[in-house]
């Protein structure tokens, strides 16, 4: 059954109402008064049932939510910054200074699960709407697009590390499951370990590659063995068991590889970078405004996608979003699409054929400011949480995708709000000096 905060609660004679010792011009104030709480509510009320224990408030798990995302905190960091702030109670909707946690961290998990996809695109179109859904329009037909890797929260991943995760996920299933296995190999992994663990040095190549192949043998052994006193596998174990065999059982240049036992998903991907060669994740594509620098758009990419595959799909994303035509899309030379796109004009720098030297300038004046692209991903991933996706599974790429963008919307708010008011108090300070004292004694009447 789904909680609801009262509009106009009962007050207590004996505590202190937040709203009469906090500054109401504070950030997140000014971002709870914009916010429209109602709308998300009655968008997630169909999502609970009509009898039951309440659930958490919706502005409440919502709020706090966000409030990890913007200030790149945990799901265990934020309740403590809950209880430390009374900016952050009153943004999730809380009348009186509370002492203690509001649910249990674990409730994150579940209501992601809850809302899905869908419910972050909610939240993150609520984003979209603190700056006004005509301004937006407008905005919205020159649009910046390009991809990155959002890495998972794995190690990175060799053979000799797949085989021990494969050799430890048997022996846990076997002890969970009260199963005396054949042999354990236990002395004989040890000192194998022991003997990969310079495995990038040239001396002793040969003895290194038969540790390793003894290795996988004894890998294989104690998986046909467990699955032989197992038989017929339980439902609860058929996927595991599966990805577990695709480890064994992949070569070299197999393609769709396993790079982690717990995250089968997680794709390598190469972006061309001096630095870091190869990431291991999910590909995130990101469209934001020309002018206004507003991300208008975010989707995580299903599969190791070309980056021209990936440019239909997401101007869709945006038109579905803010209901604007799109008009010119400013892409890199990675998004070449044999054909175009119908209605949309794709700008990125090559040599153009009969072209004036004006629309040459414009032309790349267009693509020299679509670098500012590499900025706004470097604070997606620095200070909003994509540097490495904690969520599970392609659902968990996709909503952290999608909140990273609402968290980078809501700060840029915040700022613009902030230069506002700085601005106001300089140019009345600016106008003092010029005016006489009178007319200010007059005016402060």
């Amino acid at each position: 059954m789904l909680k609801k905060l009262p509009r106009q609660p009962q007050l207590q004679m004996f505590k202190t109402i937040l709203v009469n010792f906090i500054n109401p011009q504070h950030e997140l104030c000014l971002l709870a008064k914009k916010i429209d709480w109602e709308s998300l509510e009655k968008e997630f009320a169909p999502l609970y049932g009509e009898v039951g224990r309440p659930s958490i408030p919706i502005r409440t798990i919502v709020g706090l939510l966000l409030v990890k995302q913007i200030y790149n905190l945990g799901d265990e960091t934020v309740m403590d910054r809950y209880i430390d702030s009374p900016y952050v109670q009153h943004f999730c909707g809380v009348i009186y200074f509370q002492y203690d946690y509001p649910f249990d961290p674990s409730d994150f998990v579940h209501f992601r699960k809850r809302i899905g996809e869908e419910g972050m695109k909610r939240i993150f179109q609520e984003s979209l709407n603190l700056f006004g859904k005509e301004f937006i329009r407008k905005e919205v037909k020159e649009v910046r697009l390009d991809t990155t890797v959002q890495e998972k929260n794995i190690t990175f991943p060799t053979d000799r590390k797949l085989t021990e995760k494969v050799i430890e996920h048997c022996k846990r299933i076997a002890k969970k499951e009260d199963i005396k296995l054949t042999r354990t190999y236990g002395r004989e992994i040890k000192k194998l370990k022991h003997q990969l663990r310079f495995v990038r040095k040239a001396k002793n190549v040969s003895k290194i590659r038969k540790s390793q192949k003894r290795l996988h043998k004894i890998a294989f052994k104690i998986y046909l063995d467990l699955v032989k006193q197992m038989n017929p596998i339980p439902m609860k174990y058929k996927k595991e068991f599966e990805v577990l065999y695709r480890v064994l059982t992949q070569k070299k240049d197999d393609s769709n590889k396993v790079y982690s036992v717990h995250e089968p998903e997680v794709l390598c991907i190469s972006k061309g970078k001096e630095h870091k060669k190869y990431e291991f994740g999910n590909k995130s594509s990101f469209a934001y405004t020309r002018k206004s620098g507003i991300i208008v758009g975010a989707m995580a990419v299903d599969g190791n996608m070309y980056d021209g595959h990936t440019l239909e799909p997401q101007l869709d994303q945006v038109k579905e979003l803010t209901g604007g035509k799109i008009k010119k899309a400013i892409v890199d030379r990675g998004y070449r699409v044999k054909g175009g796109i119908r209605g949309v004009e794709i700008v990125m720098p090559k040599n153009l054929k009969k072209e004036s030297y004006y629309l040459k300038r414009k032309r790349e004046e267009r693509c020299r400011s679509r670098a500012g692209i590499e900025g706004l991903i470097s604070h997606l991933k620095h200070d909003h949480r994509m540097i490495r996706n904690y969520l599970s599974g392609t659902a968990g790429d996709k909503i952290n995708t999608l909140l990273a963008a609402a968290a980078y919307n809501m700060k840029k708010w915040m700022r613009l709000r902030r230069e506002e008011l700085l601005k106001f108090i300089l140019r009345w300070i600016f106008q003092c000096q010029f005016w006489p004292l009178g007319n200010i004694r007059l005016s402060l009447r």
